[in-house]
């Protein structure tokens, strides 16, 4: 009897012991995927061993991390920057930037966050562009000023391993008393450009009269006809022009 309840306690502590190996194992080791669009960066007591390409990977967690950092391009959004123009209007702007992940081990461990780091030199681009235009030439050169932030930014972005692919401007929009302002100043622009364009009609009527006042001038019959011309076209009458006296004769009705 006591071997028989030797043997189970034998065998009970047997299976105790597997059982105990294949909770650490889970615990311990690991498959870890990484998939087409990623890249794995492998620690190994915290330091960086190198660069995985996409597959299946063994890990042992106790002195091994393999962190995965997804490459495919994304969008990032600079909203609601008030900034001064060079004139000192106050003016919102909002940048939309694609950027992908091109230098995975340079993201990471060049800076805390890339995210914030981005953000911040997207920033930093669009008010050093913006302090240096007039209101007027902001809008008048939005396409520049998209270049311009692109190139300014995309050389601090590669430092840590990040390509931007563009970086344009959503809108641009007056603060405060400026809008008013603005509304006004289009106002006067067009009063003053109907003011203009009437100013061009009447140089040129003035004109006309005068080339006709020149041509009458030089062709004295030429007033007896456009006379004619008149009278028929007013009375519905029948003009007959008597040679004797150079006259114009009128039928009564």
């Amino acid at each position: 009897m006591e071997n028989i309840i030797v043997g189970l306690s034998g065998f009970v502590l047997f299976f105790a012991c597997i059982l105990l190996i294949i909770v650490v194992s889970k615990k311990a080791f690991s498959i870890v995927t990484i998939f087409e669009y990623e890249r794995g960066l492998k620690y190994k007591k915290g330091e960086l061993m190198g660069l995985l390409k996409p597959g299946q990977y063994f890990c042992f967690h106790i002195n091994t991390v393999i962190e995965k950092i997804d490459t495919r391009p994304n969008s990032i959004n600079i909203s609601g920057q008030e900034i001064l123009t060079n004139d000192g209007a106050p003016i919102k702007v909002n940048v939309a930037a694609i950027y992908e992940i091109i230098d995975p081990i340079a993201a990471v461990n060049k800076t805390i966050n890339y995210y914030e780091s981005l953000y911040l030199m997207l920033q930093l681009s669009l008010r050093e562009v913006i302090t240096t235009l007039e209101l007027s030439e902001v809008f008048e050169k939005r396409n520049n000023i998209n270049t311009v932030i692109l190139e300014k930014a995309a050389l601090k972005a590669e430092k840590i391993g990040i390509r931007l692919h563009s970086a344009d401007i959503k809108d641009i929009t007056l603060v405060g008393e400026m809008k008013k302002v603005f509304t006004q100043v289009l106002q006067a622009q067009k009063d003053g450009q109907a003011r203009l364009e009437r100013a061009r009609g009447e140089a040129a009527a003035l004109r006309n009269l005068a080339n006709s006042a020149k041509m009458l001038e030089n062709n004295p019959a030429l007033l007896q006809l456009r006379i004619l011309q008149a009278l028929g076209e007013s009375s519905g009458n029948t003009i007959v022009l008597n040679a004797a006296n150079d006259g114009i004769n009128m039928p009564s009705k």
